[in-house]
C-alpha cells in the first residue's frame, strides 16, 4: 500500500467508492469521472504503479486482474453488446493515478481509437 495513493485509500476503506466487486486480489469501482453511461475501473489491491513494473511474481495476479474485468463486465451488463477496456501507463500513456487500473468503457459505441 502507499500511503498518499488514491487507490490504495479505496482499497483500505478511508475513501469510499461505488464498488461493484472485490475479492482478496482486486477491486471495482465506477469511475467519478465517466466517458461512457459505464464507466468503471478494476484495479489491484497489492500497490502497483503501472503496468510496466509488472513481474513474473504478478502473473496468476495478473491474470485474475484480467479475468474479473470480463465478469465485471457481465455483471454491468455491457458484455454482450461489447465494452473497451483502457489500461494507461505512465505519462506519455495518459495515466492520472499511479496506481495499476483497467477501464471498462461501454454502454453506448465507442468510436475507435485515433492516434495522432
Amino acid at each position: 500500500m502507499s500511503s498518499d495513493c488514491i487507490f490504495c485509500k479505496i482499497v483500505n476503506g478511508t475513501i469510499p467508492a461505488r464498488k461493484i466487486y472485490e475479492d482478496d486480489q482486486v477491486v471495482a469501482f465506477h469511475d467519478i469521472h465517466p466517458q461512457t453511461p459505464v464507466h468503471a475501473l478494476v484495479i489491484p489491491k497489492r500497490h502497483i504503479v503501472c503496468l510496466d513494473d509488472l513481474r513474473d511474481e504478478d502473473r496468476t495476479m495478473a491474470g485474475h486482474l484480467l479475468e474479473r474485468v470480463a465478469h465485471v463486465a457481465r455483471e454491468l451488463g455491457v458484455a454482450a453488446e461489447g465494452y473497451r477496456t483502457l489500461i494507461n501507463t505512465r505519462e506519455h500513456g495518459g495515466q492520472e493515478v499511479d496506481h495499476l487500473h483497467i477501464h471498462i468503457l461501454g454502454g453506448r459505441r465507442v468510436g475507435p481509437m485515433v492516434c495522432r
